[in-house]
Protein backbone atom coordinates (compact mmCIF):
# COMPACT_ATOMS: atom_id res chain seq x y z
CA UNK A 1 0.00 0.00 0.00
CA UNK A 2 1.20 3.46 -0.85
CA UNK A 3 -0.17 6.67 0.63
CA UNK A 4 1.16 9.75 -1.12
CA UNK A 5 0.49 13.13 0.46
CA UNK A 6 1.70 16.45 -0.89
CA UNK A 7 1.71 18.87 2.01
CA UNK A 8 2.18 22.62 1.75
CA UNK A 9 4.80 24.20 3.94
CA UNK A 10 4.61 26.03 6.30
CA UNK A 11 0.79 25.68 6.49
CA UNK A 12 0.89 21.85 6.73
CA UNK A 13 -2.22 21.45 4.60
CA UNK A 14 -2.65 18.42 2.36
CA UNK A 15 -2.66 19.67 -1.22
CA UNK A 16 -2.86 16.28 -2.95
CA UNK A 17 -3.63 12.81 -1.64
CA UNK A 18 -3.57 9.43 -3.31
CA UNK A 19 -3.76 5.83 -2.17
CA UNK A 20 -2.51 2.85 -4.15
CA UNK A 21 -2.78 -0.80 -3.25
CA UNK A 22 0.23 -2.82 -4.41
CA UNK A 23 -1.18 -5.94 -2.72
CA UNK A 24 -4.51 -6.56 -1.08
CA UNK A 25 -6.48 -9.53 0.20
CA UNK A 26 -9.73 -8.91 -1.70
CA UNK A 27 -10.58 -7.58 -5.15
CA UNK A 28 -12.86 -4.92 -3.68
CA UNK A 29 -10.15 -3.43 -1.43
CA UNK A 30 -9.20 -0.97 -4.15
CA UNK A 31 -12.75 0.40 -4.39
CA UNK A 32 -12.03 2.83 -1.53
CA UNK A 33 -8.99 4.63 -2.98
CA UNK A 34 -10.85 7.69 -4.29
CA UNK A 35 -12.47 8.17 -0.87
CA UNK A 36 -9.08 9.34 0.42
CA UNK A 37 -9.27 12.46 -1.78
CA UNK A 38 -11.23 13.83 1.21
CA UNK A 39 -7.83 14.39 2.81
CA UNK A 40 -7.14 17.22 0.38
CA UNK A 41 -7.50 20.58 2.09
CA UNK A 42 -7.07 19.10 5.60
CA UNK A 43 -4.41 20.31 8.01
CA UNK A 44 -2.09 17.65 9.40
CA UNK A 45 -1.59 19.56 12.61
CA UNK A 46 -3.64 19.23 15.79
CA UNK A 47 -6.73 17.05 15.42
CA UNK A 48 -5.58 15.23 12.28
CA UNK A 49 -5.86 11.70 13.69
CA UNK A 50 -9.35 12.37 15.06
CA UNK A 51 -10.46 13.67 11.67
CA UNK A 52 -8.92 10.64 9.92
CA UNK A 53 -10.87 8.33 12.25
CA UNK A 54 -14.06 10.31 11.67
CA UNK A 55 -13.72 10.08 7.89
CA UNK A 56 -12.12 6.68 7.38
CA UNK A 57 -12.56 4.40 10.43
CA UNK A 58 -14.44 1.13 10.20
CA UNK A 59 -16.48 0.63 7.03
CA UNK A 60 -15.58 4.14 5.75
CA UNK A 61 -12.01 3.16 4.92
CA UNK A 62 -9.18 0.66 5.15
CA UNK A 63 -7.67 -0.18 8.53
CA UNK A 64 -4.19 -0.41 7.06
CA UNK A 65 -4.39 2.94 5.25
CA UNK A 66 -5.67 4.51 8.48
CA UNK A 67 -2.62 3.20 10.34
CA UNK A 68 -0.31 4.62 7.67
CA UNK A 69 -2.04 8.00 7.84
CA UNK A 70 -1.71 8.11 11.63
CA UNK A 71 2.02 7.55 11.27
CA UNK A 72 2.48 10.07 8.45
CA UNK A 73 1.34 13.26 10.18
CA UNK A 74 4.08 13.21 12.86
CA UNK A 75 6.65 12.45 10.15
CA UNK A 76 5.55 15.47 8.14
CA UNK A 77 5.50 17.72 11.21
CA UNK A 78 9.01 16.54 12.19
CA UNK A 79 10.24 17.26 8.67
CA UNK A 80 8.69 20.70 8.96
CA UNK A 81 10.73 21.35 12.08
CA UNK A 82 13.86 20.41 10.17
CA UNK A 83 12.80 22.69 7.33
CA UNK A 84 12.30 25.57 9.78
CA UNK A 85 15.70 24.84 11.28
CA UNK A 86 17.28 24.99 7.85
CA UNK A 87 15.49 28.25 7.07
CA UNK A 88 16.59 29.85 10.33
CA UNK A 89 20.18 28.67 9.99
CA UNK A 90 20.23 29.96 6.41
CA UNK A 91 19.13 33.47 7.39
CA UNK A 92 21.76 36.15 6.93
CA UNK A 93 21.67 37.92 10.32
CA UNK A 94 21.97 35.11 12.88
CA UNK A 95 23.95 37.33 15.24
CA UNK A 96 21.09 39.68 16.08
CA UNK A 97 19.27 39.18 19.38
CA UNK A 98 15.95 38.99 17.47
CA UNK A 99 17.26 36.13 15.32
CA UNK A 100 18.61 34.33 18.39
CA UNK A 101 15.26 34.69 20.21
CA UNK A 102 13.35 33.50 17.15
CA UNK A 103 15.70 30.56 16.81
CA UNK A 104 15.28 29.58 20.48
CA UNK A 105 11.46 29.73 20.23
CA UNK A 106 11.39 27.61 17.08
CA UNK A 107 13.60 24.92 18.57
CA UNK A 108 12.01 24.73 22.01
CA UNK A 109 9.29 22.40 20.71
CA UNK A 110 11.79 20.32 18.77
CA UNK A 111 14.17 19.33 21.55
CA UNK A 112 13.95 15.64 22.55
CA UNK A 113 11.29 14.76 19.97
CA UNK A 114 13.59 12.12 18.44
CA UNK A 115 17.19 10.96 18.58
CA UNK A 116 18.28 13.58 16.01
CA UNK A 117 16.89 16.35 18.21
CA UNK A 118 18.23 14.97 21.52
CA UNK A 119 19.15 17.84 23.82
CA UNK A 120 22.66 16.45 24.20
CA UNK A 121 23.05 15.55 20.52
CA UNK A 122 25.15 17.01 17.75
CA UNK A 123 22.28 18.62 15.82
CA UNK A 124 20.98 20.56 18.83
CA UNK A 125 24.54 21.60 19.72
CA UNK A 126 25.03 22.89 16.16
CA UNK A 127 21.78 24.84 16.25
CA UNK A 128 22.50 26.29 19.70
CA UNK A 129 25.95 27.38 18.52
CA UNK A 130 24.39 29.19 15.55
CA UNK A 131 25.82 26.76 13.02
CA UNK A 132 24.22 25.74 9.77
CA UNK A 133 22.45 22.42 9.38
CA UNK A 134 21.90 20.58 6.15
CA UNK A 135 18.80 20.97 4.03
CA UNK A 136 16.31 18.20 4.93
CA UNK A 137 16.91 15.23 2.64
CA UNK A 138 13.27 15.11 1.54
CA UNK A 139 13.57 18.68 0.25
CA UNK A 140 16.83 18.14 -1.62
CA UNK A 141 15.60 14.85 -3.13
CA UNK A 142 12.33 16.43 -4.26
CA UNK A 143 14.14 19.38 -5.83
CA UNK A 144 16.39 16.97 -7.73
CA UNK A 145 13.35 14.93 -8.87
CA UNK A 146 11.86 18.14 -10.23
CA UNK A 147 15.12 18.95 -12.03
CA UNK A 148 15.65 22.00 -9.86
CA UNK A 149 18.65 23.34 -8.00
CA UNK A 150 18.84 23.30 -4.21
CA UNK A 151 19.58 27.04 -4.51
CA UNK A 152 15.94 27.51 -5.55
CA UNK A 153 14.87 26.64 -1.99
CA UNK A 154 15.53 30.26 -1.03
CA UNK A 155 12.43 31.48 -2.87
CA UNK A 156 10.24 28.91 -1.05
CA UNK A 157 11.54 29.69 2.43
CA UNK A 158 9.15 32.59 2.77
Amino acid sequence: MVVDLEITYPAFVIEKASVEFKNHPHLGCTDITDHYKKLEGMSISRGFNAKVKELFAGPRGCTHIGALLSAMAPVAIQTGWSMRAFVVTSDADLDSSVAKDQRARQFSGTINTCHMWAEDGDLVATVKAGGEIEMPLSVSIRLRELGRSEDEWDKFRG
